[in-house]
């Protein structure tokens, strides 16, 4: 069966033990992805979430409603197949670091940048292994390989399942040193969100909120937190 059926025919969605982890049962139907392979979780409690989101279908099925359902979809068409690829091309973002790249001006503009993202530079240069260099303007910094390899590390590690989240906490915050600092502890999902977004910020304190703006941040805000809950779930 395809996993992206139109409408709702089964009673119960659950969680269940499969060989290499967790599948979901549409009553006795094991899901699919949209590529039609095995729906195979690393974790129990990945399938359960997985699980929850089919049992909220009501008459149609509704994609947009189902997050981790998508994200695990992705993991198994996607990222698996070119795991090597994804984590380089996420890796990368080393090298132009929304951190390492700040403001000239005005003075209370630089100031925040520098409270807010200096902190999490040394951070990453004590428990990472890699010192980042700061600039001002938007000229390219070399890093040195030997930082951009210490961070490589790190993501080359992850699982398809925990790239696939990872790489929505460093593409919508446009920081690898924020997205490992969330998958390390060392920041909440809401604080490196909120860092993410000194710049926009200090442009709301002084002009004010465009709505369509605000709805598109508050979007962008809620898939950054459940791409933290997902990785969260792998395990």
């Amino acid at each position: 069966m395809s996993a992206w059926s139109a409408r709702r025919f089964w009673t119960d969605a659950s969680a269940v033990p499969v060989e290499g982890g967790f599948t979901v049962h549409l009553d006795a139907r094991p899901v699919r992805t949209p590529l039609k392979a095995p729906l195979v979780l690393p974790t129990r409690a990945l399938a359960e979430a997985v699980a929850a989101e089919w049992q909220a279908q009501e008459r149609k099925v509704d994609p947009q409603t189902m997050p981790f359902t998508r994200t695990a979809n992705s993991a198994i068409d996607k990222v698996a197949p070119q795991q090597e690829a994804v984590a380089e091309m996420l890796a990368s973002y080393g090298g132009s670091d929304l951190l390492c790249y700040r403001a000239e001006g005005p003075d209370d503009l630089v100031t925040r940048q520098a409270e807010a993202w200096d902190p999490i530079l040394d951070w990453a240069a004590k428990t990472l292994g890699a010192r980042l260099l700061v600039t001002t303007g938007v000229m390219h910094v070399d890093q040195s390989d030997a930082s951009l390899a210490r961070l490589a590390e790190r993501v080359d590690v992850l699982t398809a399942f925990q790239l696939s989240a990872f790489h929505d906490l460093v593409a919508m915050s446009g920081s690898l040193v924020l997205a490992l600092a969330v998958t390390h502890g060392r920041l909440t999902a809401e604080e490196a969100w909120t860092l993410s977004r000194i710049d926009e910020d200090w442009q709301i304190s002084l002009w004010g909120e465009d709505e369509e703006a605000a709805e598109v941040a508050a979007l962008k805000r809620a898939a950054f937190l459940q791409a933290d809950r997902f990785y969260g779930l792998c395990g």
